[in-house]
């Protein structure tokens, strides 16, 4: 659906963005993610075609957006950060004034935006002028003109800046449920928000990508090694460890406290039922057995901070 090759921006000697390419397949929703200046909004705006690239090439739905712009705009649906609204028109003049904009078929039109308004739990503010709404609901009207006209491509700008956390319950549901309907890129900040919505994220840093993948497999790759955490009962630390030690596959084990362990692992090594069964053939009690994974934090910080990304070979999902 989304298909970014070498996509570059140079601004007189300073390079917003450096050859960077990802995909994104049709329904998924993509977390977009990257310290401040290192290129997101640079890249959202040659995406929507806002501004053209210096070097690369971009495909929305199957168009080239420095070919065929007005196809690409037809395909895509905006949220900026701050939604654009209209302060003085009411929320239902608003929308149909958008759908008149976006070409939907008069016959149509009242009946979509019956639709949308309902989709987005705006409908019962209608009749009230957009620049008296709360930040939520405003929000909430910025999505609505987003999807109006049903694109194939969602780019949305930090959608819960400014939430109370009710709202930003509310606005997650909303975006989840517009997946498989809609392509989505999800700019943001918070980012246990990507890991609650997105099925993948990109990285970037200094205008270079980092990363494109799951978290999941993100956390592999950077660990190289699965971890695991257990707590067993009914045995000293040192017999303990000196057993999990004789498994095969178990790179490191550290102690803890009340009996808990965290174990490193080969990188495809199943040594959990192995472990099992050494805790319990030997007379002791399992109480804990489970994976450990890196959080999204950890990913980001591990991606970004004080490395060179010219460095860095982008950390990619296998074909």
């Amino acid at each position: 659906m989304i298909k970014v090759e070498g996509l570059t921006k140079r601004y007189a000697r300073h390079v917003a963005v450096d050859h960077i390419s990802f995909e994104v397949a049709k329904g998924q929703i993509v977390g977009f993610l990257g310290p401040n200046g290192a290129g997101k909004t640079t890249t959202m705006r040659m995406l929507t075609c806002f501004m053209p690239s210096t070097e690369g090439t971009a495909e929305v739905a199957g168009f080239d957006v420095a070919k065929q712009p007005m196809e690409v705009k037809r395909r895509i649906g905006y949220l900026p950060e701050t939604p654009p609204l209209y302060p003085e028109m009411e929320v239902g003049e608003y929308l149909d004034f958008v759908a008149r904009i976006k070409n939907i078929p008069k016959a149509g039109r009242q009946a979509r935006i019956n639709e949308v308004m309902e989709r987005c739990a705006v409908a019962d503010v209608r009749n009230r002028e957009t620049g008296k709404l709360s930040k939520g609901y405003k929000q909430r009207v910025g999505l609505a003109q987003a999807i109006i006209h049903n694109p194939d491509v969602l780019i949305l700008d930090e959608p819960t800046s400014g939430l109370d956390p009710h709202q930003i319950m509310e606005t997650r549901e909303l975006i989840r449920g517009l997946a498989g309907d809609h392509t989505i890129i999800l700019s943001t900040h918070i980012l246990p928000e990507v890991e609650q919505i997105c099925e993948r994220v990109v990285i970037i840093a200094k205008g270079k990508l980092v990363a494109t993948d799951t978290v999941a497999n993100l956390t592999t790759n950077l660990r190289g090694a699965e971890t695991i955490q257990i707590q067993v009962l009914g045995a000293d630390e040192a017999s303990i460890r000196e057993r999990l030690d004789r498994i095969a596959g178990i790179q490191k084990v550290e102690a803890a406290a009340d009996g808990r362990f965290t174990i490193e692992a080969e990188k495809e090594k199943r040594v959990r039922p192995e472990i099992a069964k050494a805790v319990i053939g030997s007379g002791w009690e399992l109480n804990e057995l489970h994976g450990v994974s890196m959080s999204l934090e950890d990913i980001f910080l591990e991606l970004t901070s004080g490395k060179d990304p010219a460095s860095e070979t982008p950390k990619t999902e296998a074909a």
